[in-house]
């Protein structure tokens, strides 16, 4: 949850959110109340009268917060090793907003692949799934893991593919993971 465990915010100007769990587009007025229940990986949680909402880091501000930082360093000439070992990283900083662990440590990652294009370049090919194939929010998980990975200075493109096959299934998660949400 939130490092304050919760917080009364009040939003400083209109802004687009997203229901959880239904993944749908909503825009909430300014001036409306609610409770911040999660600040992680540069996205928010938030209950308004009894529902959930995600609000993007780039939405931040109507929060009161700071958004996340939009570019990455990258040392000259990184190897598609330090590349590869930067997405996992970035792939770590996207949480489901329901659950205060990210995907990687859920076990929503099945693969990832770095492929080197030219003048250095790279385009990056993750396979993910979703806790439950009927969860709303899986394209918006999906292009937040990608849109994390093209923030890397030297990855030209990000595929991330929603898959299902095998489902997933508890034991995917790390023993963080299991331990944060008690699923030991």
């Amino acid at each position: 949850m939130y490092e304050k465990d919760s917080e009364t915010v009040t939003l400083r100007r209109d802004c687009p959110v997203v229901a959880v769990p239904q993944g749908v587009d909503m825009i909430l007025p300014e001036g409306t109340v609610g409770t911040l229940v999660q600040a992680l990986g540069g996205s928010f949680t938030v209950y308004v009268r009894g529902k959930m909402f995600r609000i993007a880091g780039e939405d931040a501000d109507a929060l009161g917060k700071r958004p996340p930082p939009d570019t990455l360093d990258l040392p000259a000439g990184a190897s598609e090793e330090d590349v590869k070992r930067l997405v996992w990283e970035q792939m770590k900083t996207c949480f489901d907003p329901e659950i205060p662990v990210n995907v990687v440590d859920l076990g929503l990652i099945y693969d990832c692949r770095v492929e080197t294009r030219e003048q250095g370049m790279h385009e990056v090919y993750v396979k993910m799934t979703l806790t439950v194939p009927s969860c709303g929010m899986g394209e918006i998980l999906a292009r937040d893991v990608q849109q994390r990975i093209e923030l890397i200075p030297s990855v030209s493109t990000a595929h991330v593919e929603l898959v299902f096959d095998p489902p997933w299934t508890r034991e995917r998660m790390s023993d963080l993971a299991r331990l944060k949400t008690g699923l030991y």
